[in-house]
């Protein structure tokens, strides 16, 4: 899993995040910071500024890092066992899974509770006992459960294995795959065929695989600037906003962002996804252009443009960024 890096607060400017921590919300999260979460790119590539320039111009990368392939995660949930938990930690039943959990005390008034790769982590006062700590934590447990299931799952799906750039290679685009056609000659052109949903890509002979992946990059930005603007002047209109500029990002960590002088930039990655959720966070980035928040009032204007929101919000959130291809 590549970290993410905090970015830094920027009071005028409103961004949708990536979600890849499984803290409960009570209410909506803060700053059009939503799902999360970390895309796997090795390196944090500057904005491609689309307006007022038609064409985008993919920036040089960088070769490809070859790691070894991770160790399988432990599990989060675990069968009922005698053997006693890791120092440093407490265990409970929960029906057919036994817990280990982290405890932290601390001066908080409220018990908290934490899911992360590592597992489930409990905050509580330093005046609460632990058998209510474990009552508490027998009261949640549907969501501790829940979380600590999604994690599972997160883990699992990363050890899958990374695509092969080669021929008969498959790919994300708009919610289905691709599949990678190279074709020998000295045209650089590629073609969607939308029949078989083939990528022809003219390479040269002696083309090698950064050549091939930075044509596909070039084609799907270039397919994400024409697309986003269409879907931002639908949306706009639909709820009488103007925009001053969009431009298309490479971020690690946002699928979009607004500034409050209505600047809107848009992840490009976000062409490997559904169309729903290409206009979900369009629809979000517009609605900070009447409230430049996450209230109530904010979220009744992204339903106002984008009734089913909450669904393609839960979508976008399950989405693993960690298994998208790595340019």
């Amino acid at each position: 899993m590549i970290l993410l890096r905090k970015p830094k607060t920027n009071p005028d400017q409103l961004s949708l995040q990536l979600d890849l921590f499984g803290a409960p919300a009570a209410a909506p999260a803060a700053a059009p910071v939503d799902p999360g979460p970390a895309l796997p790119s090795p390196t944090v590539q500057p904005p491609l500024i689309v307006t007022p320039h038609p064409v985008v111009h993919a920036a040089p990368l960088p070769p490809p890092l070859i790691a070894e392939p991770p160790a399988p995660p432990g599990p989060l949930l675990s069968p009922p066992t005698t053997a006693r938990p890791a120092d440093g930690k407490r265990r409970i039943q929960l029906g057919e899974h036994t817990i280990d959990f982290a405890l932290l005390r601390s001066k908080r008034r409220t018990i908290g509770f934490l899911v992360s790769d590592e597992g489930l982590r409990v905050t509580a006062p330093k005046w609460v006992t632990l058998a209510e700590i474990d009552n508490a934590i027998r009261e949640k447990q549907r969501w501790i459960l829940s979380k600590l299931n999604e994690r599972r799952e997160r883990s699992a799906r990363r050890l899958q294995p990374q695509m092969q750039w080669r021929d008969g290679a498959t790919l994300p685009y708009l919610g289905a795959d691709i599949t990678l056609r190279i074709r020998t000659g000295q045209r650089q052109a590629v073609l969607l065929d939308e029949l078989t949903r083939e990528l022809n890509i003219s390479l040269p002979a002696d083309a090698g695989e950064q050549q091939l992946k930075d044509r596909v990059q070039g084609w799907m930005q270039a397919r994400a600037e024409e697309l986003f603007g269409k879907r931002l002047m639908i949306y706009a209109e639909k709820l009488g906003v103007r925009y001053r500029s969009y431009a298309l990002s490479s971020a690690t960590t946002q699928w979009g962002s607004c500034t409050s002088d209505a600047r809107i930039r848009l992840n490009w990655r976000l062409i490997h996804f559904a169309l729903p959720l290409i206009d979900y966070v369009i629809a979000h980035e517009l609605a900070h252009l009447r409230e430049m928040n996450h209230s109530p009032r904010f979220w009744a204007t992204v339903q106002s443009i984008f009734p089913e929101f909450e669904s393609a919000k839960k979508a976008l959130r399950d989405s693993a960024p960690e298994t998208l291809p790595i340019f």
